[in-house]
């Protein structure tokens, strides 16, 4: 009886952890104005909040074939999702024709300090 209530209790912790990290990651998807800032938010809430809320459900569900399936899942999006999120951002970089005024490039920044270097 007292390990069904520490799995109960476990459990519901995890999941309420999950959906915590979920509002919160809506919230930054709709607070950052730059699409990168926003898929950072995104790909790093789905990827911790799914993983809370899947080991909240292996708590709920015991040891069995079906917890086996869920913690695959959780290792298949935690490399998933962010080679994914990775790749959509990649995209992003080199078709995005604004992107020097939304963030500093590599380029401009090694070459500002470069200059710096020089006129001292």
């Amino acid at each position: 009886m007292f390990f069904e209530w520490v799995r109960l209790i476990a459990g519901t912790l995890f999941l309420a952890a999950g959906l915590s990290v979920f509002a919160l990651e809506v919230f930054g998807t709709f607070r950052f104005d730059f699409v990168l800032n926003r898929m950072h938010a995104a790909a790093l809430g789905d990827t911790l909040g799914i993983g809370l809320s899947l080991i909240g459900l292996i708590f709920f569900s015991g040891i069995n074939f079906t917890s086996l399936k869920m913690f695959l899942v959780i290792l298949f999006l935690w490399f998933a999702s962010p080679v994914s999120s990775h790749l959509i951002a990649r995209l992003e970089v080199s078709t995005d024709e604004e992107l020097a005024e939304h963030c500093r490039m590599e380029e401009e920044a090694g070459r500002s300090e470069a200059e710096e270097k020089e006129e001292s």
